[in-house]
C-alpha cells in the first residue's frame, strides 16, 4: 500500500519536472535561434529547421512523461 502511495506521489512531481525542463528548453531554444536569425539573416531557412526539429523532439520528450505518468498511475492504482 505505501508503494501505491509513493507512486502515486512521485509520477506528478515527475511529470512537473519533465514539463519544467521541457519548458526551459524550449525557451532556450528559440530565444537562441532568434538571436542567430538576427546576427545572420542569410541563414534563417537553415536555423528555423534546426529549431523546429529541436523543439519537436523535446516536446516528444515531455509527452513520453505525460504518457507514461497516465499509464504507469493507473496501472499502480488499480484503475
Amino acid at each position: 500500500m505505501e508503494a501505491i502511495a509513493a507512486l502515486s506521489l512521485a509520477y506528478p512531481i515527475g511529470l512537473g519536472l519533465a514539463a519544467l525542463g521541457s519548458g526551459l528548453g524550449l525557451g532556450k531554444a528559440i530565444g537562441s535561434a532568434m538571436e542567430a536569425m538576427g546576427r545572420q539573416p542569410e541563414a534563417i531557412g537553415k536555423i528555423q529547421i534546426a529549431m523546429i526539429i529541436g523543439c519537436a523532439f523535446i516536446e516528444a520528450l515531455t509527452i513520453y512523461a505525460l504518457i507514461s505518468t497516465t499509464f504507469i498511475g493507473g496501472i499502480a492504482t488499480g484503475q
